[in-house]
């Protein structure tokens, strides 16, 4: 389907874009290529640590973004960024002025995790690292200047269906209850592009991410795990049936983004099982939308800046 009248016009950059064919003789070039737009991590605005695991998994780096002026409370929330990538790319470094960002604009800590990418590193082993800096955010809390109770996980993208992940792993395991999930169009689900795929809008994925992409890099996170055991909700919590329990969930998502379909059907899912949830979809535009400029971005970053208000800011007391 031609999709040409359906793209917000501030957008058409997204129509001379290269299709790339995304395979594992390719994929080593595409990183060269994404990566080398990165800062070196010499040059970031984070403090690194590295997280050892109580596990046999290997330590976990993380990036930590701090406000400049922080106010005189007891306890700063924070904000647990997974970032994007299709499970095979990326580093906290591809968002380093934005997290920057993040941590002025809310008073927040920003921690930033380096999971292992696939395919070398298949499920579960980027959600185990993503866990392993959840649980440190946690035990250091007080070290780290943060109130416990006002801890986000947020993701984009791949690192979206990360913090959906995490969400019901913490949630199972009765560990942790998150102030709030924020996601920015996320990838839930392994079946999107396929025949399978419970729904294959014609309308979506002819931009920016493509369903060739999306196939590859779910087979990628894969591995040889197999999707119809117990723990395949977490590979892909779109075949997640309960969803109870999980905290205020914000999503966003374009219209023109392959993964619309099951964004809203995941967030339908969500409101019905009384979660409170809030969904915004923005006419027009395709995947990575907001890397952009244009209405539809500042639209979005409002929405963004507003949820993690929401979720961050402190109970009042009694």
């Amino acid at each position: 389907m031609n999709i040409d009248h359906l793209l917000d016009p501030a957008y058409a950059c997204f129509l001379d874009e290269p299709a790339s064919e995304w395979t594992l003789d390719t994929l080593p070039a595409i990183r060269a290529r994404i990566h080398s737009g990165f800062k070196p991590s010499q040059a970031t605005r984070c403090e690194q640590t590295w997280v050892e695991a109580k596990t046999d998994s290997p330590p976990v780096r993380v990036c930590i973004y701090r406000p400049q002026t922080a106010p005189q409370v007891d306890g700063l929330p924070a904000i647990l960024y997974l970032h994007g990538g299709g499970f095979v790319l990326g580093q906290p470094e591809m968002a380093d002025d934005y997290l920057d960002n993040l941590a002025h604009e809310h008073q927040a800590v920003v921690v930033a995790v380096d999971y292992r990418l696939a395919p070398e590193h298949p499920f579960p082993a980027p959600l185990e690292d993503c866990h392993i800096a959840l649980e440190w955010l946690c035990r250091e809390a007080s070290a780290q200047g943060i109130d416990p109770a006002r801890i986000v996980i947020m993701g984009h993208s791949a690192g979206g269906g990360l913090a959906a992940a995490l969400a019901l792993w913490v949630r199972d395991r009765g560990q942790f209850q998150p102030a709030g999930l924020v996601m920015i169009y996320p990838m839930l689900d392994h079946r999107t592009g396929t025949p399978a795929a419970p729904a294959d809008n014609p309308a979506t994925g002819t931009l920016s991410w493509s369903r060739q992409a999306n196939r590859f890099c779910w087979d990628c996170m894969t591995g040889e795990h197999p999707m119809d055991d117990e723990q395949a909700y977490l590979l892909s919590p779109a075949l997640a049936t309960n969803l109870k329990g999980l905290s205020a969930t914000f999503m966003c998502v374009g219209a023109l983004d392959l993964f619309l379909e099951e964004d809203v059907a995941f967030a339908l899912t969500l409101a019905r099982a009384g979660v409170p949830t809030e969904l915004h979809v923005y006419p027009g535009v395709p995947h990575m939308f907001d890397l952009c400029p244009g209405r539809q971005t500042e639209q979005c970053a409002q929405d963004v800046n507003a949820a993690l208000r929401k979720c961050t800011e402190r109970s009042p007391p009694g």
